[in-house]
């Protein structure tokens, strides 16, 4: 399969057409308008910095069903003992930067580049983006952050200074979206940590049926709010820092 080059257009090609690794096409731009296009077709932006842009339908998908989430007990036992206060949307920015600068073993860099966090910021200032945070003492200490169209949100990184932090946002946000009924999280690709919490592989013909399902559904734009964090609570506005 060849890989396409994209231009102005902020349309993709079949996610179907994608090399046997997943890579689809090269090129582009990271505007709000193109990065929702890439989410609805179940495609999405990967590369380090230096390189050009490039975009991915990965065959299989993983995927994680918010109210099939396994929580370990000692996890569980964390939440319960509050040891972290928990918000959502309070430091988008932050979350991202964290992100980008956290190591990950067998990688050298990160996906994060300066303008994905950029455009990630972008993406939340039109309140298409989300983030989870984990805070102790006022510190913010572990959090995750994605893209949430219809019933689906599309989870693209999490971090974590602290034990458990950012397992414990990622259960926050999977029982938000379950009060919500959302669909799914969308993975995107396999890690032992995320199939230890119950993420699956689907194969990309189904993930791409449901991906349609889920787009049926309304998106819930603009901010969010965990129970008991309500917008009155803000303290800074994420992206205007």
């Amino acid at each position: 399969m060849p890989v396409f080059r994209l231009g102005n257009d902020v349309r993709f090609p079949r996610p179907e057409l994608a090399e046997p690794d997943g890579l689809l096409a090269i090129g582009g731009d990271l505007s709000p308008e193109r990065l929702v296009e890439a989410y609805a077709a179940g495609i999405f932006p990967w590369y380090s910095e230096g390189e050009p842009i490039l975009w991915w339908s990965l065959d299989p998908r993983w995927v994680l069903a918010p109210e099939s989430v396994h929580v370990p007990r000692s996890l569980e036992r964390t939440l319960r003992r509050g040891t972290y206060d928990f918000t959502a949307d309070r430091a988008f920015r932050r979350v991202v930067e964290r992100c980008a600068e956290a190591p990950r073993p067998g990688q050298q860099g990160t996906w994060v580049t300066r303008d994905m966090v950029d455009a990630s910021c972008r993406l939340h200032d039109s309140g298409l983006a989300h983030s989870i945070e984990a805070w102790k003492g006022g510190v913010l200490v572990g959090g995750l952050y994605g893209v949430s169209l219809g019933g689906a949100f599309f989870g693209e990184s999490m971090f974590a200074d602290a034990p458990d932090a950012s397992k414990a946002c990622l259960v926050k946000l999977c029982r938000r979206l379950e009060d919500w009924r959302f669909d799914y999280i969308d993975c995107q690709m396999h890690t032992d940590h995320l199939e230890r919490f119950g993420a699956v592989a689907w194969p990309r013909t189904e993930f791409l049926d449901r991906l349609e399902e889920a787009l049926e559904s309304d998106t819930r734009q603009g901010a969010w709010a965990l129970e008991g964090d309500g917008p009155e609570d803000r303290e800074e506005s994420g992206c205007d820092e």
